[in-house]
């Protein structure tokens, strides 16, 4: 089950869009994804520079959206790798008890911080995995 990949930046995804569509067949055989979500790619030239937001998944919408701006193409795909497990976490219900999340709310509710170190130490577990697996299969990438 293929997941939607929409650009609703002025980035250039083309080179990245098979490469998140592969991670996420990777994903799919390692966690069973019940249902795909959304990935959307998204400009916002308000976003500050040095310390803005990088990602953020929509648990009633099942969207994850990725900011483009001054990105690398491997922090993105880092964040989307992230997001999947929040995507993950609400399939699970782990959202259902949850506050919204505005600003400090990994640092003031115990459940949404747990949620938050899962999604980090997953996310970039399943990220390091596919990727070791991707360049292993396509040794001419480089």
């Amino acid at each position: 089950m293929p997941c939607s990949i929409n650009n609703k930046s002025n980035y250039d995804i083309s080179e990245i869009k098979p490469l998140v569509q592969d991670m996420y067949d990777f994903g799919q055989k390692r966690f069973g994804f019940k249902k795909a979500p959304t990935i959307s790619f998204v400009s916002d030239r308000s976003n500050h520079h040095l310390l803005g937001k990088t990602g953020q998944y929509d648990p009633n919408k099942m969207e994850i959206t990725v900011f483009t701006d001054n990105r690398h193409r491997k922090d993105m795909m880092r964040s989307i790798a992230h997001e999947l497990i929040h995507h993950l976490q609400n399939l699970d219900n782990q959202f259902d008890n949850s506050g919204p999340t505005v600003a400090g709310y990994a640092q003031k509710d115990p459940h949404m911080r747990k949620m938050e170190a899962d999604a980090y130490l997953r996310g970039n577990l399943y990220f390091r995995d596919w990727e070791d697996r991707y360049k292993s299969q396509h040794k001419d990438i480089f």
